[in-house]
């Protein structure tokens, strides 16, 4: 078994895919992007684990994380989302992805999504080098400036430490630590 980064349970097989196959790898599809935006959003106060196995649950909920489509979400349809226990039933993050499906296509000029969030690392990967987890922060300079940046456009659910997370998970920051086998050399 390759040695991998502590935080990833070997107990858990789809968590462990997760972080094999996706923590940290470069993604540039704009519905990813949104979906991972999204499901940090809904994790805050929660575990990962918990969100990870409601993934499909949310992608059934929100079009395919399909700005476009989530955007004009109703009020009704969120009403019937608070009832779908596919996903976390909290009305302030279920309104935060519509709200933010909304503010995504208000990117105009700065947009695509893609192109605007991985300014925020000058469109390359920062790559860690940590020795453990415990050198790992919550947050950064530049999750912070992603957070107030993402706030500003109106945003929801985005604060520094969801930004940093959403960042590690979409390959905008590399913090595999040393000894993982996903660490980049």
């Amino acid at each position: 078994m390759p040695a991998r980064c502590p935080w990833a349970p070997t107990n858990d097989p789809e968590y462990l895919a997760y972080h094999d196959e996706e923590w940290g790898v470069p993604v540039h599809d704009e519905a990813r992007l949104f979906e991972m935006l999204s499901l940090e959003g809904a994790q805050a106060g929660l575990s990962w684990s918990t969100i990870l196995h409601k993934r499909d649950g949310y992608r059934r909920a929100f079009a395919t994380f399909d700005a476009a489509k989530v955007a004009r979400f109703t009020p009704a349809r969120v009403e019937r989302l608070l009832k779908d226990p596919s996903i976390v039933r909290n009305r302030l993050k279920i309104e935060s992805v519509v709200r933010n499906a909304g503010a995504i296509r208000a990117l105009g000029a700065d947009g695509p999504l893609d192109t605007f969030l991985w300014s925020f690392v000058d469109g390359t990967p920062t790559v860690n080098r940590w020795q453990g987890v415990g050198d790992i922060p919550a947050e950064t300079p530049a999750s912070r400036a992603m957070s107030k940046e993402l706030k500003r456009r109106g945003f929801r659910f985005v604060g520094p430490t969801v930004c940093y997370a959403f960042m590690q998970a979409t390959g905008l920051v590399d913090d595999h630590t040393v000894d993982c086998f996903r660490a980049r050399s």
